[in-house]
């Protein structure tokens, strides 16, 4: 089971950023806590979503 903002979704095996394509997310946009950890932008094409991870994906939006 892996929950992604709050969400149980399967991913697991998946790379980081793999899901965030396949998802549309913007790397440049984002920050993933991973853990409790933030988790830098460069670990995101090296980093296996395993069983039990809890993920939280931060959305920048930009405004006036």
């Amino acid at each position: 089971m892996i929950k992604i903002n709050g969400k149980i979704v399967d991913a697991t095996g998946m790379i980081l950023s793999d899901y965030l394509s396949r998802e549309n997310y913007i790397n440049t946009r984002i920050a993933i806590e991973y853990n409790g950890e933030i988790l830098p932008k460069s670990r995101y094409s090296d980093t296996i979503i395993n069983d039990g991870d809890i993920i939280e994906i931060v959305c920048f939006v930009g405004g006036g």
